[in-house]
């Protein structure tokens, strides 16, 4: 009878063993299709109908659908959680000769972060080449919550003779944020960016930048400074002493507003006529006013304008306060398409007064590998 346990254990114990490796697989598998599926990120401001933003929401109050399928939240961050933050500073053009009143706005706004928010600063510098003196992008400071080395960064901001926007914009994504966020930052890392929005000396373009930022989803946030009156007051007359456009600029214009015109196409501004550049004045304001108004919408971020510098300090207050009334989403697409689809997202929310508002990110792209 002893030999018969011993003989029926040793004929299960291999049963159970395969029964708890196969359950150790699935789990195991489950576990890397989870790690290989795209978590997706979804900050989040709610206000009520006078636009005072509501606090102390529950991830129950939030529902989420990606192609109008419901989806399953497996993340909050309630907006007392940090904030990555990219502070760039557009130091080109007309706004040289206010260099102290942009360094006085940027540090007011470093101060008025909230501890375990970090910054990074991105400004704009001259540099000389063999032939000439060309405008770049620069990285000051990578992400730190270290106020004084922040403080140190702010004030070695130069000014440049040109403006190099999108590149600037693109190292926001390739330099800042160029590796995966910390858990307590997923969904909370933002673009903060003090300019006028006119690209005049980027290698790179609008478009590829605001894929990489979208990608990555950044919520990005324009202080909107108004340059036109001053850059069209110095456009006109003698072509030697009046502000010009860059080639690219110029090129810009002619591909984007008059592709389909039958007209003249020139490459060097003294060949313009003071109507001419008028128009491609206005074109190339009206082309930043979109490309920040489509960033800033589809990332759930804002647009402040200012009528100029003097009114900086107020828009990063106010930038500053938003950042600190985020909510943030996440879910595990139930679409696992690695397909490069766009798919657009949509927040209800549940249990809150009637008229509230919702300003989220609208929709992002699939991965493709």
């Amino acid at each position: 009878m002893q030999f018969n346990k011993y003989f029926l254990l040793l004929i299960f114990m291999p049963l159970f063993c395969v029964n708890i490796s196969a359950q150790d697989k699935k789990v195991e598998a489950e576990e890397i299709l989870r790690i290989d599926t795209q978590v997706v990120d979804v900050p989040i401001v709610v206000t009520d109908k006078s636009g005072k933003p509501l606090l102390n929401l529950k991830q129950s109050n939030f529902v989420v659908y990606e192609d109008n399928r419901k989806q399953e939240l497996t993340d909050f961050s309630t907006t007392n959680e940090p904030f990555e933050v990219a502070l760039l500073l557009d130091t080109s053009g007309s706004t040289r000769a206010d260099l102290s009143l942009i360094q006085r706005s940027a540090a007011n706004f470093i101060a008025s972060l909230r501890p375990g928010d970090k910054v990074s600063i991105i400004a704009y510098k001259s540099e000389r080449n063999e032939r000439q003196s060309v405008a770049v992008s620069e990285v000051l400071s990578g992400l730190t919550g270290d106020r004084s080395q922040l403080t140190a960064a702010v004030e070695k901001i130069q000014t440049s003779n040109g403006t190099p926007y999108y590149d600037s914009l693109l190292q926001v994504v390739e330099k800042v944020f160029d590796k995966k966020p910390a858990d307590n930052f997923r969904g909370r890392r933002a673009l903060v960016a003090l300019t006028d929005g006119v690209d005049s000396t980027s290698i790179s373009d609008f478009s590829e930048a605001k894929e990489e930022l979208e990608k990555a989803g950044i919520i990005c946030y324009f202080i909107q400074v108004d340059t036109r009156e001053f850059f069209e007051e110095n456009l006109l007359g003698d072509c030697e002493s009046a502000i010009r456009f860059s080639q690219a600029q110029i090129r810009r214009y002619y591909r984007r507003f008059e592709r389909k015109a039958n007209i003249e196409k020139v490459s060097a501004f003294c060949q313009l006529g003071d109507f001419e550049r008028l128009a491609i004045s206005k074109s190339l304001y009206e082309l930043a006013n979109l490309e920040m108004e489509n960033l800033a919408k589809a990332s759930g971020g804002k647009v402040f304008p200012v009528a100029d510098l003097s009114e900086a300090r107020n828009a990063f207050k106010s930038v500053a306060d938003e950042i600190g009334t985020k909510y943030s989403l996440g879910y595990y697409s139930s679409n696992e398409k690695r397909d490069g689809t766009y798919r657009k997202i949509k927040i209800e929310l549940k249990g809150v007064p009637a008229g509230a508002l919702i300003r989220a990110r609208e929709g992002y792209t699939a991965p493709t590998n």
